[in-house]
């Protein structure tokens, strides 16, 4: 061949321009040069020629055989399109020998179809083949037709089909689809109660979209009324099973006459115990405000839809150098932090409390200047401002707070020259304080936690080193008379921990636990049987933290590592895997939360 000329027909695909081109190149020696010359209509030439050697049944090596109807074509043509038959003519596999093969299961006209798009790169998707056409190329391995008919699918979904787009989508591992028609159900929920689809969907299917936090509906009342329309569907085989689905129905986000009207009084809510356990729980939500923060379940949680979502907030507090004014919120599910109204003054070591209806309680706490404070301040998310309320009857700081039944409780703290045994109650109705009965013991920096009408005071500082004691003190306010009584002792003394309330225990977390050593360990009260356990420690030892609980979950900000490290992380406790993660960072590092 001439050095002059070198033609270079170029078939990869990722090679192949949409026009034909040449290309004048310099090579070695004198006068050389390469021309690289594309056909860009090399591609669609062939294919037209593989598909004249099959409709002339020429150079044909194989025929595939459905049901009554045979198909002659080429296996490299159909290695080429498909894994699948690559696999079967490649791999010594007994049809690799043979020039006919049967293919089980599949529609002949949707067999047509694959193979001539594999000789020409087209196909025809309609309503009535779409879902048979889905299942083969699935089978086949011919993705593109696969990802072409889940398209067409998520084009023309709507109400009365997307449940079933959704279960096809599922069988055949088609995640973008079925994500796509799970996102449309959620969407358009409201819509698909009325269609023959939603009654005849299964509970696992029901459950998981109306569990979905991303559930869009106006009012949760729709929510119910689904529920009961898919119930009716079929009662007999429904009615052992219809409170696992109750069980996703955010009850207490329904109105209280809602609750009272219609959903008590459903024949199929009175035949199941733990159906009217769900209506009890949602009417305690509504009837007690206070205690709402002890009901932490699904069902207490705002969908997305309703605007609202729980935050954390962060009041005060000092660093290593500050005391702060600053109050901020955290939104767990964003990790986004926003600033609130500051505080009047700066403060540390108080006391900090929300009520059942959304408003928060500071009492007590240390100035910059080293005194106590007798000081109660309310915020008003409306507002967003603090309002000066009725003092308290004694200067506190490293006081315990609580919220119970109603009422703000003081217990304990530091007066500026002596520990306090004191218990004061402050009335939100009549802003009043009333002195309650002492503490057995006084403590200052304790851990209280308000539940069932019990106040628990766990551990707290006693001597002047601030190490903390074991001793756990309660108090019965649903008693007449009530005084202070011992319960178990944890299993190791603190002072300055964190403790919070979460389905029947009472979690006590970190704190200062001898005179060298602050801890990143956490114990747990079992209110059933007056016991203390171990569970998972956190990943940082951390003294004075704050605490919350969020959407089941127990959330530790911040707090201080010896006399000179303050910590800004935020870690979450998962109960069920009894793990902690750091989840976060406050705008600062701070303790005294």
């Amino acid at each position: 061949m001439s050095n002059s000329l070198l033609y270079s027909f170029l078939r990869s695909p990722s090679d192949v321009p949409t026009e034909s081109s040449n290309e004048v190149v310099a090579v070695d020696g004198p006068g050389a040069e390469e021309w690289k010359f594309v056909d860009a209509g090399h591609s669609s030439c062939m294919l037209s020629g593989l598909l004249e050697l099959k409709r002339t049944k020429s150079l044909c090596d194989v025929s595939l055989q459905v049901g009554e109807d045979e198909y002659p074509a080429h296996k490299c043509v159909l290695s080429a399109a498909s894994p699948y038959f690559k696999a079967m003519f490649t791999c010594n596999l007994s049809e690799s020998k043979l020039d006919s093969v049967a293919l089980n299961g599949m529609e002949s006209p949707i067999v047509e179809l694959l193979i001539n798009y594999a000789y020409t790169s087209t196909i025809s998707i309609t309503k009535m083949n779409v879902q048979s056409l889905l299942s083969a190329s699935n089978l086949l391995e011919m993705l593109s037709v696969r990802e072409a008919c889940c398209q067409f699918l998520g084009r023309h979904m709507d109400e009365t089909n997307v449940l079933g787009i959704q279960n096809y989508a599922e069988a055949h591992a088609c995640m973008d689809l079925f994500n796509q028609a799970k996102a449309y159900a959620l969407k358009h929920f409201q819509d698909l109660i009325a269609g023959d689809e939603f009654v005849n969907m299964s509970h696992v299917q029901l459950t998981d979209i109306i569990s979905n936090d991303d559930l869009d509906v106006e009012k949760e009342e729709i929510v119910f009324y689904g529920a009961l329309r898919w119930y009716e569907g079929n009662p007999a085989a429904r009615l052992p099973i219809f409170h696992t689905v109750l069980a996703h129905v955010r009850l207490p986000q329904v109105s209280p006459y809602f609750l009272h009207d219609v959903v008590q009084s459903c024949s199929v809510i009175q035949k199941s115990k733990e159906c009217m356990s769900l209506v009890e729980e949602a009417k305690i939500y509504h009837l007690l405000p206070d205690r709402r923060l002890e009901i932490s379940s699904e069902r207490t949680r705002p969908r997305r839809c309703a605007g609202m979502a729980q935050v954390i907030v962060s009041v005060g507090g000092e660093d290593d150098k500050v005391v702060l004014r600053s109050v901020e919120f955290w939104n767990p599910l964003t990790n986004h932090w926003k600033q609130l109204c500051c505080l009047p003054f700066a403060v540390s070591k108080h006391g900090l409390v929300v009520s059942g209806n959304n408003k928060m309680y500071m009492a007590g706490g240390e100035y910059p200047d080293g005194s106590a404070s007798r000081s109660l301040w309310r915020y008003d998310p409306v507002l967003n401002n603090w309002q000066e309320m009725a003092s308290m009857n004694t200067p506190r700081s490293e006081l315990g707070l609580a919220m119970l039944d109603g009422y703000v409780y003081a217990v304990g703290g530091w007066e500026g020259s002596r520990r306090l045994d004191s218990v004061e109650r402050y009335d939100v109705d009549t802003n009043t304080w009333i002195e309650m009965a002492p503490l057995k013991m006084a403590v200052t920096s304790p851990a209280v936690v308000a539940t069932d009408g019990c106040l628990y005071v766990s551990g707290g500082a006693v001597l002047s080193d601030g190490d903390g004691i074991e001793l756990v003190q309660k108090y019965d306010t649903k008693k007449e008379g009530a005084v202070w009584t011992e319960v178990a002792r944890m299993i190791i003394p603190r002072s300055g921990s964190a403790s919070c309330y979460l389905d029947g225990y009472i979690y006590v977390i970190g704190g200062w636990h001898a005179s060298t050593e602050n801890t990143n360990k956490v114990e747990r009260y079992n209110l059933r049987n007056n016991v203390w356990s171990f569970v998972a420690p956190m990943n940082e030892r951390r003294y004075r933290p704050g605490v919350a609980v969020s959407n089941g979950k127990v959330y530790v900000l911040g707090g201080e590592e010896g006399w000179d490290r303050y910590h800004d992380t935020i870690e979450c406790y998962d109960t069920k895997l009894d793990i902690w993660e750091n989840v976060g960072e406050m705008p600062s590092s701070r303790s005294w939360l």
